[in-house]
């Protein structure tokens, strides 16, 4: 008889849990003769390998399954970009009933398959295939057969299970040939190793302390091979229920064992659980284990961002993180909780929060904690991640100037509000010890703050020589975070040479994004409050690259410096009881005053077009400009001409700062631009003019094209698996129409690595397209493989598959595919770039049949941020901009 806490499993226990019966699992803890988890409809997918030897290790009493010695780990094999394997949790669940590994790896899993049952069900057939083995058991019900199984919302693949000849572990070589065979991918599954998985707990028949060093050990050796020699990314979900909670003794004494020497070294992520895993009937507790999810999305997000480039632009960069007039505030709290009444104020007016460590109640109790110290009650290293993340939660709901954070599939995460985590010393206008142990033990938790996938991480340039290269060294091999090299001077005052000096030091070596010095004072006199101001300048002149520089100084005297800093200022708030330093104001005095001495002057921007009544640019860019607090106005500019443009008051008013360039003037504009970007040049068309300053303050007109990445983006999130994979069968876009918008999609499938097959009504601009951006012309879009000219003969000839529908066509032409090209596994994603009406004829068409769509209305918000911040040198607040455009594209109804 199967056991009742697990099922019959040999390769894996894939956990499918249905729809319905998500926020109601529970795992049974008494002994059943009912088949495991029938009571919900939970069927798990069982498998036996073939070579039990190559798949497998079974455990006995007196035989122990692996090296358990945990080594030093080694520089694992781990790469940002292109990752495509599975991610690993790693942890110890409070209980079998709370089960909160398995409940976040279905989460996770299904998040990240873009919650498409289709491809989940795909991903699992796959699986009972892989190892030539036949991955489902002798069970009653074949889950392939399964009618539920059309609503997965997750795979979870536990390396521990039980089957009648007792407990044993996944072989870490079979999950590598899994990987290496792309059998197990980022969206195939979660893998899981739980240290309190039902395997540890006795029931009748099965006494679970016979075998516990063993499974210890074997995990911990599988724990360290996955991480060291696979190169897998592991997220060690810490789980301490408050008071112990559920979680009983023994469990809270192997968790500490394993701790130190498995769980921490082998994973580079961190995920802290206290009771939100407990099951109850609250509406609290549900928004609360919400939370837990969209946090282990969010560490999974940030880690699989493209690494920061010192001096880099664009998406994860410190130029538009640490951008013109983006805003930190400085938090004093002793506990996060504190802030809650203050929150949701304070989100309107800032762009992240600064997490100050070493003025939290807990970090006392850090430095006052024994390394040795026995009760897990008083860990404040967990509590010091916890209220990070309490913060972030409070957040969430009124992040509104949050960037974009793409996360897997067509996902992208609004609502993370960027911190910035900082330990300031005792010397260095903070709190915290600055002697030996002071230091060595600051350093452990910036470490930590990397482990929490924090945005920005503050980094004291004056200190060991030796602990900062260790943490600059893996905050670049393992890490996206940005760095914020600092130093404070405080009480007395240095020469504008020194202070440029301090400047150079806070690169750290080249290895810190952003800079950061604050100087003292002891009068305003002879323009003193500027000095910091004009040694960020000096001393961005004297090296390479470019980095952000804020330049400030403290105290009541300092107040100016702040006004005059031009990036990632630290303020307080008006609803804030205190202040975090003196001289602090508010981002609203900030910006008052920068308006008043000219700082920032009130832009004119424009869409230029012509029969542009229908546009949602002004409704979208205006929100956006409003939303982080920006002075200007985004009009239309209807006009026949260019010239007429071009002539006009807006165009030659000195406060124009640029316009959005749509038809049918994206070619005329050319000649009007001083400058065209290189995409703009390889497009041929211009959507985007840019106003910049020359070093004599002439005007600099820029022509830029922004379209191709509102192709690029959606499709390479959704494109995910097929752009990392070594296909066998040559990816393909097929590209319907011939006008502006097609060479943007044109220029984008080459960006994203995919041949290109161009069909127009018109012979001619199909053959113009393939000539300028390589490709080949279809006649028809007939299947006939001997046709020459046909669709079908061509993707014959090239051994090429359509991976991507990307239609220009006017939606009026309501054009659909033929059936046979939406008749295939896998089914192509369908982009239609018109975002009114909201649904063509042919996202219908794809819908009905199974297909991702991607709408025109997605490629006007992706490419409106991109507009935004090329004109505003700062990060759009993607959420606000994506929501102005549903609310204008959307029908009534929906």
């Amino acid at each position: 008889m199967a056991n009742p806490h697990s099922p019959r499993v040999l390769m894996s226990t894939i956990c499918i849990i249905i729809l319905s019966t998500v926020t109601s699992f529970v795992m049974p803890t008494s002994p059943s003769p009912q088949k495991p988890f029938a009571k919900l409809r939970t069927p798990f997918i069982s498998s036996k390998s073939t070579n039990a030897s190559h798949g497998t290790t079974h455990l006995s009493s007196s035989n122990a399954a692996a090296d358990s010695s945990p080594r030093q780990t080694k520089t694992a094999k781990f790469k940002y970009e292109g990752y495509d394997k599975p991610i690993v949790l790693i942890g110890a669940s409070s209980s079998p009933e709370a089960n909160e590994l398995q409940r976040l790896a279905l989460s996770l899993s299904g998040a990240l398959a873009g919650n498409q049952s289709k491809k989940l069900q795909s991903t699992v057939e796959k699986l009972e295939r892989s190892q030539g083995a036949g991955l489902l058991s002798e069970q009653e019900e074949d889950a392939s057969n399964v009618a539920s199984m059309q609503n997965l919302a997750g795979i979870s693949l536990s390396a521990l299970g039980l089957d009648d000849d007792g407990p044993f572990v996944l072989d870490s070589s079979l999950i590598g040939d899994l990987v290496r065979e792309r059998t197990l991918t980022l969206t195939s599954g979660v893998i899981v190793l739980d240290f309190n998985h039902p395997a540890f707990h006795s029931y009748d028949g099965y006494n679970a302390k016979e075998y516990e060093i063993d499974l210890v050990r074997a995990l911990s050796s599988l724990a360290k091979q996955l991480y060291e020699d696979e190169g897998l990314l592991v997220v060690y979900v810490n789980v301490q229920p408050d008071g112990g909670g559920s979680m009983n003794q023994e469990a809270k004494e192997r968790k500490k064992l394993v701790e130190k020497e498995v769980l921490i070294p082998f994973s580079d992520y961190e995920l802290c659980i206290k009771n939100e895993g407990q099951y109850t009937d609250s509406s609290s507790a549900a928004a609360s284990w919400s939370d837990m999810e969209w946090e282990l999305q969010r560490i999974v997000a940030r880690a699989l961002l493209p690494p920061p480039i010192v001096g880099g632009t664009g998406p994860n960069s410190a130029d538009l993180t640490m951008g013109l007039n983006t805003f930190f505030l400085s938090l004093s709290f002793p506990k996060v909780e504190d802030a809650s009444p203050y929150v949701e104020e304070m989100c309107k007016d800032v762009d992240s929060m600064e997490y100050r460590v070493d003025l939290l109640s807990c970090s006392k109790d850090y430095l006052a904690q024994s390394t040795d110290n026995d009760d897990i009650t008083s860990d404040a290293r967990f509590e010091i991640l916890h209220q990070q993340q309490r913060l972030r939660s409070l957040c969430r709901p009124y992040s509104k100037r949050a960037p974009a954070l793409p996360f897997g599939g067509a996902s992208i995460i609004d609502d993370a509000l960027p911190i910035v985590y900082t330990v300031r010393t005792a010397h260095q206008a903070g709190t915290w010890p600055d002697d030996k142990e002071g230091i060595q033990k600051m350093f452990e938790l910036l470490e930590l703050g990397l482990r929490s996938g924090v945005e920005v991480l503050d980094v004291e340039s004056a200190w060991d020589a030796s602990l900062t290269d260790k943490l600059l060294t893996k905050a670049q091999k393992r890490y996206t975070s940005l760095i914020l090299g600092s130093h404070h001077v405080v009480g007395s005052e240095v020469t504008p040479e020194e202070a440029v000096k301090l400047f150079r030091q806070c690169r750290m070596n080249n290895r810190a994004h952003g800079g950061k010095v604050v100087l003292s004072i002891n009068d305003d006199k002879n323009n003193k409050d500027q000095m910091a101001y004009e040694a960020s300048l000096a001393a961005a002149k004297l090296d390479t690259p470019v980095i952000p520089n804020i330049g400030l100084v403290l105290g009541e005297h300092g107040s100016y410096s702040r006004i005059i800093n031009p990036r990632f200022t630290p303020v307080t708030h008006e609803s804030l009881p205190v202040k975090a330093a003196p001289g602090q104001l508010t981002a609203a005095e900030i910006m008052a005053a920068r308006l008043l001495t000219g700082q920032i002057p009130s832009e004119r921007y424009a869409i230029l077009g012509h029969n542009i009544a229908y546009s949602v640019s002004p409704q979208m860019q205006g929100g956006a400009f409003a939303a982080v607090k920006l002075p200007h106005t985004y009009t239309r500019a209807d006009v026949e001409k260019v010239e007429e443009f071009v002539e006009g008051p807006i165009w030659n008013d000195d406060n124009f700062g640029g316009c959005s360039v749509t038809i049918p003037h994206k070619q005329n504009i050319i000649p009007h631009v001083d400058i065209l970007t290189d995409s703009a040049k390889e497009i041929g068309s211009v959507n985007t003019v840019i106003v910049k300053k020359d070093k004599f303050g002439t005007r600099v007109l820029i022509g830029d094209n922004t379209d191709w990445k509102g192709i690029y983006n959606p499709l390479k999130r959704r494109l995910g698996d097929i752009l990392n994979g070594k296909a066998k069968i040559q990816n393909t876009a097929l590209i319907l129409g011939g006008g502006g918008t097609a060479r943007a999609a044109a220029y984008a499938a080459t960006k994203l690595g995919l041949e290109k097959i161009y069909f127009n009504r018109t012979p001619e601009k199909a053959e113009e397209l393939a000539r300028e951006f390589g490709g080949i012309v279809a006649k028809n879009l007939d299947e006939d493989s001997n046709s020459e000219g046909a669709l079908g003969a061509t993707l014959k000839q090239s051994g090429s598959r359509i991976s991507v529908v990307i239609s220009t066509l006017p939606a009026a032409a309501e054009f659909q595919l033929p059936d046979w090209l939406l008749a295939n596994d896998p089914l192509p994603v369908v982009f239609d770039v018109n975002y009114k009406p909201y649904s063509t004829s042919l996202l219908l068409q794809a819908t009905e049949k199974g297909c991702d769509v991607v709408r025109g209305s997605e490629m006007l918000w992706e490419q409106g941020v991109g507009q935004f911040e090329l004109w505003t040198g700062r990060t759009a607040p993607y959420g606000v901009m994506k929501k102005v455009v549903l609310e204008n594209c959307l029908p009534p109804s929906s």
